[in-house]
């Protein structure tokens, strides 16, 4: 091509991806492999000593996945990435590169469940401490930042709500405070926002939901945006300091802008072993190529569905940015002005009760524990994802007993709209 930079849609399908040099495969071939032969003794020394770039063993790298996290760093707009397991083993591998035991880190109350109970409990046993703060609240972050935060974690777009958060404003903090800013894109995928043009540091993904959108493979991915300076104050040793393990290479020194994403693949996946297979890998590689056009119809859907779930006399309240009554409606202009994403919940006259009777009745809409399918699906979420925590965690979480979450897939609206009107009729 010539120097013209490109485009969204080219990048998903074309990004770190060329023809296989020995077959000429077109599509990515799957490197099904536990290693990789060295050329020598010299090659393979300066492989593990961090002094030449290769494969060495597929739980450190392997080249499918190299494609796929060429192009998630190319969509997000950063210097590198790290496909791992899951967006779970993802979280976990970026704080262990910033956090030592009696760390803090600040995170917002609206987030996932499965999130929120990571980093209240497993976590504890790393000694790492969750402050939280309230992503409406801006000067919540302010107050929470204390001598031993380390980090600030958000999502673009909350789950189970869909409500959209201040990036920017969080951003500020974060540079006040001298602290990187974390934000899991996983709902909004870099098709709708891309968290480092707003201030974020450093982007996670489950790559199990939008990015490989059909149901079919867990996985997780970390992307450095270069944009953070791990030497200052010497608050972050593990890229900053010399590393025993590596003849006492200063990552930060040595690697420059991309120097975290090397820490996370040479210090956490090593040695915690959280490695996407290259089958995975291909899988989600394949869904990526399909993400403009499959975000696209997801939001317009989500849209239709919300505006009809808006009007119905069962319906309390509907939450989804997308609507213009809704109260982030406008920084759903500001951050995504292509679609409000497709996750959004509701809440039903009837209750916790009227909820959970909804979902068995529903015939198109599957029930279960996802978002960001191909198909439409639907959970009650004070019932299942977020049953661990207290009524009121529940309802600042944006999961209250009546409410019900939806993720809207790509069929035809009129049918999920017809869905959802006998289930609620019933």
């Amino acid at each position: 091509m010539s120097d013209r930079l490109p485009g969204f849609s080219t990048l998903a399908v074309h990004a770190g991806a060329q023809p296989d040099p020995t077959t000429g495969a077109r599509a990515t071939p799957i490197y099904q492999t536990t290693s990789f032969v060295f050329n020598d003794a010299d090659h393979a020394a300066s492989l593990f000593g961090l002094q030449a770039f290769g494969n060495i063993y597929t739980r450190i790298g392997n080249p499918t996945n190299a494609v796929l996290e060429e192009r998630v760093a190319a969509l997000e707009g950063g210097t590198a990435a790290l496909a791992v397991a899951s967006g779970h083993a993802a979280q976990v591998v970026v704080l262990q590169q910033l956090l030592q035991p009696g760390d803090e880190f600040i995170a917002a109350r609206k987030l996932y469940g499965g999130s929120i109970n990571q980093f209240t409990h497993a976590f504890k046993s790393f000694g790492w401490n969750v402050v939280w703060a309230d992503p409406d609240d801006i000067a919540s972050f302010e107050r929470a930042v204390t001598p031993r935060t380390k980090a600030i974690f958000i999502e673009s777009i909350a789950n189970p709500a869909g409500s959209i958060t201040d990036i920017e404003a969080i951003s500020t903090v974060a540079r006040k405070a001298g602290v990187p800013l974390i934000v899991d894109n996983t709902l909004a995928s870099p098709y709708l926002i891309r968290p480092i043009d707003h201030g974020a540091d450093i982007v996670v993904h489950s790559l199990t939901k939008f990015l490989g959108g059909h149901g079919n493979s867990i996985g997780g991915i970390i992307v450095d945006a270069g944009t953070f300076d791990w030497s200052t104050g010497g608050k972050y040793p593990m890229l900053s300091e010399p590393r025993p393990e590596y003849h006492g290479i200063r990552l930060q020194e040595t690697f420059g802008n991309f120097a975290f994403a090397i820490a996370c693949r040479v210090l956490g996946l090593r040695d915690l072993g959280p490695a996407l297979s290259p089958f995975n890998a291909f899988m989600i590689l394949t869904g990526i190529e399909t993400l403009p056009l499959r975000m696209q119809k997801h939001c317009d859907n989500a849209k239709a569905v919300a505006e009809f779930l808006a009007g119905h006399p069962a319906v309390a309240a509907v939450n989804y940015a997308g609507l213009a009554s809704d109260p982030y409606h406008r920084l759903a202009r500001k951050y995504a002005p292509k679609g409000a994403g497709a996750v959004f919940t509701f809440s039903l006259k009837g209750g916790y009760d009227a909820g959970v009777s909804l979902v068995s009745k529903l015939q198109l809409f599957s029930h279960l524990a996802n978002v960001g399918d191909t198909r439409s699906l639907v959970i009650h979420p004070a019932s299942t994802t977020h049953s661990q925590l207290d009524d009121a965690a529940k309802v600042k979480s944006g999961a209250g007993p009546d409410v019900v979450r939806l993720s809207i897939g790509i069929e035809d609206k009129e049918d999920l709209i017809a869905d959802l009107e006998q289930a609620l009729s019933a």
